[in-house]
């Protein structure tokens, strides 16, 4: 449990780095943009690897034992978070509305994966980053922005349905081949 923890803190604590006044506008200085980013992404890939492997060799303290409905709950919030994935990079109405899509989308997967898993690396894992999820959309709401940077453009309707078109068919692909792949469960019944 103790990898687990440490992942979490360090990859959550890498993204809420953004959010601490002044704190990435210095690491740019020292470190220039790229210098920045190719650290950020190391590190993230890092402190990644270490949240996976600790997920996984964490012990499972059941918590509390969920009904069985509650997989279904969360394989139907599944699809809408992948449309919310894909839309946060194909700027359309989809991502208009909701203004920041990929929290949205983290918020999904965390409830979803909430509401259907009762052990305690679960509980940690998902709702530490239901919590961060909430956090940032929280401090980009009062966030005023300065430039045009950051806010959402409208596009073509068309961008809207490959949104819902890669969206599914991700989704389609995780949900029957790669959850049971790197996951090592089966989200629907056998």
């Amino acid at each position: 449990m103790t990898l687990l923890i440490i992942g979490i803190t360090v990859f959550l604590g890498l993204h809420l780095l953004p959010t601490a006044s002044g704190m990435r506008e210095a690491l740019v200085v020292r470190l220039d943009e790229n210098g920045y980013k190719a650290m950020f992404s190391l590190l993230s890939i890092a402190a990644f690897v270490l949240l996976v492997f600790g997920f996984a060799k964490a012990p499972v303290v059941q918590i509390w034992s969920p009904p069985g409905w509650t997989r279904w709950v969360a394989i139907v919030l599944m699809l809408p978070a992948f449309i919310f994935l894909v839309a946060a990079y194909v700027p359309g109405r989809i991502k208009a509305g909701l203004k920041h899509p990929f929290l949205v989308a983290v918020k999904t997967w965390a409830l979803a994966h909430l509401i259907a898993n009762g052990d305690l690396a679960s509980i940690i894992l998902f709702g530490s980053f239901l919590a961060y999820a909430v956090y940032d959309r929280i401090t980009l709401k009062r966030h005023k922005p300065t430039s045009l940077i950051g806010v959402p453009a409208t596009g073509p309707l068309r961008n809207d349905i490959i949104a819902v078109v890669l969206g599914t068919v991700l989704y389609v692909v995780f949900l029957v081949w790669l959850h049971p792949l790197l996951i090592g469960t089966a989200p629907l019944p056998q």
